[in-house]
């Protein structure tokens, strides 16, 4: 490949295609917030984003079958036709063997619902050597009209793997695979799979998943993100923005841009806690409370949160 211009890839008026990952909120009870759910999912698509459930932002690896189940069957309720997406996720151990049957088992329920999975790293899935990652991504695509493939960087999780370019054009090549979200939070390799992309097939998305660089849509980037889950209605008017050639794009931006930072520090999991928190802030959901097993944030973050949160309601 030539070499990186950044520059020369800005696509001015480019308008993103924009997958917001649903929060699945909790009660104090430590019961799922359905009712909380179904108005976030609501508000999302309202917004013009399509929703993602089961997602890292969902805890889809650590919500048993049912409650994947009912977060399915509500979210198809509500989007009707429209599209969605929700995360395939296999929970494995280190050194184990591509699971292929399990991964067919995740996919099942969502096809069943007409969504779009999201095909989760594992140990074994990421352990494997990059011809075989791809050859994976052709088996799974015999059983799943479409699919997105996911880089996921080892900060988020343990068995997270990011592909190296060969790979990455090998899964151009699959044509059930339509995009890919790549989460390395950096901004070179994102760079380099976009020159790629737009050299080899030109239709496939490049979903940013870097929350510390939301403005990788300039680039051709489309996005698959966590931190929209905290205002999908903000997202939605600086994607507009962007396509208008509106300079408040920047600005906007650079609000959401802040609360980015913030929120995705480490320890990095416990961005969900602070979505909780700027969700409760907002009037959204009840309780700021989420999964036993997942990390929180001190007390103290909230009054950081609704000055942010100010600072937008004020754009």
């Amino acid at each position: 490949m030539p070499p990186l211009n950044p520059i020369s890839m800005l696509k001015p008026r480019r308008k993103p295609l924009g997958i917001s990952a649903i929060l699945l909120p909790f009660t104090s009870s430590g019961e799922v917030d359905w009712p909380g759910f179904r108005a976030h999912v609501e508000r999302t698509h309202a917004a013009g984003l399509q929703p993602a459930i089961n997602m890292d932002t969902g805890f889809g690896n650590l919500i048993d079958a049912n409650v994947k189940e009912q977060a399915l069957a509500e979210t198809s309720a509500i989007v009707g036709p429209n599209p969605f997406v929700a995360g395939a996720f296999v929970a494995d151990q280190p050194g184990a063997a591509f699971d292929r049957d399990a991964y067919m088992k995740a996919i099942a329920p969502i096809a069943k619902h007409a969504g779009t999975p999201v095909i989760f790293p594992s140990y074994g899935l990421g352990g494997l050597p990059g011809p075989e990652i791809v050859n994976a991504f052709e088996q799974l695509g015999t059983e799943c009209e479409r699919f997105i493939g996911f880089e996921l960087g080892q900060q988020f999780a343990p068995f997270g793997r990011i592909f190296d370019l060969e790979t990455y054009e090998g899964i151009l090549g699959v044509k059930q695979c339509i995009g890919a979200k790549h989460s390395s939070l950096h901004r070179e390799p994102e760079w380099q799979r976009l020159q790629l992309r737009d050299q080899v097939r030109p239709e496939f998305h490049v979903f940013t998943g870097n929350d510390l660089a939301i403005d990788m849509i300039q680039y051709g980037s489309d996005y698959l993100l966590g931190l929209s889950t905290f205002c999908p209605d903000y997202f939605a008017k600086r994607d507009a923005l962007w396509a208008a050639g509106d300079p408040a794009f920047y600005e906007l931006n650079d609000l959401i841009q802040y609360l980015g930072f913030f929120v995705f520090r480490d320890p990095v999991p416990a961005y969900k806690h602070s979505a909780a928190m700027f969700l409760k802030l907002r009037g959204w959901i009840a309780c700021d409370d989420t999964h036993p097993n997942s990390p929180t944030r001190p007390a103290s973050d909230r009054a950081i949160l609704a000055e942010i949160l100010q600072r937008l309601e004020a754009f």
